[in-house]
């Protein structure tokens, strides 16, 4: 047997089971590996499904040029689509992606122009901008514009998620894929629902991407967006392809949590992964040690082979100059309660107490935040700088109720959160986080816990 041109040769990759970083954690975690694809990446399924879809068309004629903004995994697909059906290539890159990146896609005879990251999405100067701009300017030019064309969506539905669903015999229960353009997570997800409709899909997402806080707000905020190194994953702008109803959960991950996950996936897997494929396995891994149960089978799709990062995450010297090799003795969540000992006692209220006991109750403590529950369960969080505002206004409020002015619950972190993720959730309105240990006790870690772990 042989293929016409290698881009036949795109799909049906492997999944392996994960062993050793997956260690005490419920259910079967499978990976499936999209470096096995010719590009290296996942990227390659819907490069080709662009280009067939656009010549289909009429969108992209003979002796075209190709004109995209990557983060370079596009790029090699399409300049792979490019080769075996005769097109020229122009594609845009942020000036944060890897020299690798940049290299191959010269290799492959495209042209590369480099473009600054700490640009809004509509400066002239971002690469989305010059990507459109070229597109005016060469004629006989197709821009494929892969955030909001459908056919990234569509590939995925057509390819990847029946795919999954065959290797695992339909028992799969949980996905997991990081979020970027959001082709792969909507079109797998997608699939997947119509084939069973309680398949939990949870997208990783970034911490300085707008992702997470849309899905669960609504908002699109601005004040989310800031630099980040990990390559692929989050955005600062909504992708058409993102489609919010099929993702159930958005879970933010650091760079350095992604970094030191991929080294391990590679030491201890024998898995060479990129960085946002340590993303996704931190991600999953956080989630899975809180919901995944003895007979759940959750499938996490890493995109893209290590090569693309050798002078990145995998130099160690890049990696000690941006503190992701830094050994702190309270690197983790569970290293900030052992050292706590039994001397954090979690205090709660229940929200039908009154605010004036409340009050009794936090001066007692001495505790200046507690968390609000209603049965078993923490519904809101309220805090002395919130009571003292509302008596300011009215006095006679200290008769009424708890819930009547308590805030959002603080948020859960897993055990093995770093102090990364920790401190990054801490601002005006939270400053303490809840976590969760092995017995289902929950604990408390405040503001001033996180400090210490960070200067000692």
């Amino acid at each position: 047997m042989h293929y016409n041109s290698i881009i036949e040769t795109i799909g049906n990759t492997p999944m392996v089971k994960l062993h050793k970083v997956t260690r005490n954690i419920s259910g079967t975690i499978l990976a499936k590996l999209e470096y096995f694809n010719p590009g290296n990446s996942m990227k390659d399924r819907m490069a080709v499904k662009m280009i067939l879809d656009a010549e289909k068309s009429g969108e992209l004629k003979p002796g075209g040029t190709i004109i995209e903004g990557t983060s370079g995994n596009t790029g090699m697909g399409l300049a792979l689509t490019a080769i075996a059906r005769g097109y020229k290539c122009i594609f845009t890159l942020a000036d944060k992606q890897s020299q690798e990146k940049m290299d191959i896609l010269r290799a492959m005879g495209a042209e590369v122009i480099i473009c600054p990251t700490n640009v809004a999405p509509d400066d002239p100067k971002s690469y989305y901008s010059v990507a459109r701009k070229l597109k005016r300017e060469i004629p006989n030019s197709f821009y494929v514009n892969q955030y909001d064309n459908l056919s990234n969506t569509n590939a995925h539905y057509e390819s990847t998620g029946p795919e999954i669903w065959k290797d695992t015999a339909g028992k799969i229960t949980h996905f997991v894929a990081g979020v970027g353009t959001g082709g792969t997570i909507s079109g797998v997800g997608k699939f997947l629902k119509e084939k069973n409709s309680r398949i939990t899909t949870i997208g990783i997402d970034s911490y300085g991407s707008v992702f997470k806080k849309f899905k669960e707000t609504g908002i699109f905020d601005e004040k989310e967006v800031y630099p980040y190194l990990t390559e692929g994953i989050g955005e600062d702008i909504l992708p058409e392809n993102v489609n919010f109803d099929v993702i159930d959960h958005f879970i933010k991950v650091t760079d350095k949590d992604a970094a030191i996950m991929a080294r391990r996936l590679a030491r201890e897997e024998g898995l060479f992964v990129g960085w946002s494929c340590g993303s996704a396995v931190h991600g999953a891994l956080e989630y899975a040690r809180m919901q995944l149960m003895k007979d759940d089978m959750m499938v996490i799709l890493l995109p893209d082979h290590g090569t693309r990062y050798l002078n990145k995450i995998y130099n160690d010297n890049w990696m000690k100059d941006h503190g992701y090799l830094e050994e702190r003795e309270f690197a983790t969540a569970r290293d900030i309660l052992r050292k706590q000992g039994n001397h954090q006692r979690l205090v709660t209220i229940p929200a039908e107490m009154t605010i004036e006991k409340a009050i009794l109750v936090m001066s007692q403590e001495g505790i200046s935040q507690v968390p609000v529950t209603k049965g078993d369960q923490i519904v809101g969080t309220v805090t002395d700088s919130k009571i003292l505002k509302n008596l300011i206004e009215n006095q006679e409020i200290r008769k009424r109720k708890v819930q009547e002015i308590m805030d959002d619950p603080l948020p859960f972190v897993a055990m093995d959160n770093t102090v990364d993720v920790l401190s990054s959730l801490i601002d005006k309105k939270v400053s303490a986080v809840l976590v969760r240990d092995e017995n289902d006790k929950t604990h408390i870690i405040t503001q001033h816990d996180i400090l210490l772990a960070m200067t000692s």
